[in-house]
């Protein structure tokens, strides 16, 4: 892909400015690091463009906060103040979604996910957003939490400019089949390896 190029332009009927915008579905997924982390750079790439994002996390726990957290929610008050960028919601999974502040336990981390991915559902219908991170969204689907059919069909669907991006390993091969673009992170060596912990501004 030469200066840019793609190696094939297909006989879609689509100009050149069209394709080029048309919203992404993409997956992150893969045993190794980095999968959250690529996802999160794409987040402050759609903050530049103005772009609304939402950042929905699944199985995290609500208590537990990374540092890109902070940074994005940083600049989400940076636009509200400033008009600078784009607005950006974060939302985790775990002590109950923010919209709902319901309490949550480990008996109910499946109803849990499946109300975010309802929600998620609600704001793709009414374009809430530009850019989606649906962040460990493969564990939820494969753990059966949330139906991969309704995933697929929701998203193959979704209309207007809003682009999707879900990490976690093992995604679901139907997931792969819908996506316009697929990066598996290999491990090839990890410190946990040499018994290193994780740490801080590497790990969170």
């Amino acid at each position: 892909m030469p200066e840019g190029l793609p190696d094939v332009v297909p006989s879609d009927g689509l100009t050149t400015r069209q394709r080029r915008n048309r919203p992404l579905l993409i997956i992150h997924t893969g045993d190794g690091k980095g999968k959250s982390t690529a996802a999160f750079g794409l987040a402050l790439r759609g903050w530049n463009q103005g772009w609304s994002v939402g950042v929905f996390q699944f199985v995290k726990s609500a208590k537990w906060r990374i540092g890109e957290q902070t940074a994005l929610e940083t600049l989400a008050e940076l636009h509200t103040s400033t008009g600078v960028g784009g607005p950006i919601e974060w939302h985790k999974m775990g002590a109950g979604w923010s919209w709902s502040r319901k309490a949550g336990s480990e008996d109910d981390h499946a109803a849990a996910a499946a109300d975010g991915w309802q929600e998620i559902k609600r704001r793709l219908a009414a374009q809430t957003h530009g850019l989606y991170v649906l962040d460990e969204f493969t564990y939820p689907i494969n753990w059966g939490w949330v139906d991969i059919d309704d995933v697929v069909q929701t998203l193959a669907n979704r209309t207007g400019q809003q682009h999707v991006i879900i990490t976690g390993r093992r995604a679901d091969p139907k997931l792969l089949e819908i996506a316009n673009l697929v990066t598996e992170m290999t491990k090839i060596k990890h410190p946990f390896d040499e018994g290193q912990k994780g740490q801080r501004g590497i790990e969170w």
